[in-house]
């Protein structure tokens, strides 16, 4: 897959796959080819201090700990064209989600990357609706969970810290993603995929 088509007329993509499937680096190389923008889901991940609130602070990626209406919210703004839009980013260097980051121009392509963008909930729903096409990738197993711990360790877990947290919350995340992968427009395998 040396280059990286897109359908005529669409200009708002959804790139879904697991947790460490390669969906922020695939969104960015999509993006990057055809001069358009990334606007990742995990920008509408709850405050850490809502997620505490909740009861949810141990559950930290799970679909309910996302802000899915103000996700959809915003995608709806994107596709009217509006114009002066601001997304939120995702700083894995706090662990948090940072306002008004990511100015999102009215025209061109927006891809948007993103774990539920076709598990089938009302919320995530009203999400895939303002996207033209959504995509899911996969990498090979043992790929993404090495990738997943990796990035945890990255990030301030200690390795065995990061193993239990894949298995208790990564893990069953991915399932519900692989689990609906089907309502994709396009599936595809991006283990031998050179970014």
């Amino acid at each position: 897959m040396s280059r990286i088509r897109i359908p005529a007329g669409v200009r708002l993509l959804g790139i879904a796959g697991a947790p460490g499937a390669g969906k922020s680096t695939f969104a960015a190389a999509v993006a990057a080819e055809h001069s358009g923008v990334v606007l990742p889901m995990d920008g509408f991940h709850l405050a850490d201090a809502e997620l505490a609130r909740r009861g949810l602070l141990d559950r930290k990626g799970a679909p309910e700990t996302f802000d899915a209406e103000g996700y959809a919210a915003l995608l709806a703004r994107v596709r009217a064209g509006e114009e002066h839009v601001l997304a939120p980013a995702f700083d894995r260097t706090i662990e948090q989600p940072v306002a008004g980051s990511i100015p999102v121009p009215a025209g061109g392509l927006v891809v948007t990357e993103g774990n539920y963008l076709l598990v089938d909930e009302q919320r995530w729903r009203e999400a895939r609706a303002q996207l033209d096409e959504v995509w899911h990738v996969r990498v090979d197993e043992a790929v993404r969970l090495e990738r997943l711990v990796a990035r945890h360790v990255e990030f301030g877990k200690t390795p065995a810290e990061a193993l239990a947290w894949v298995e208790r919350v990564d893990q069953p995340n991915a399932a519900l993603v692989e689990a609906a992968a089907e309502r994709a427009d396009r599936l595809l395998d991006l283990t031998d995929w050179v970014g």
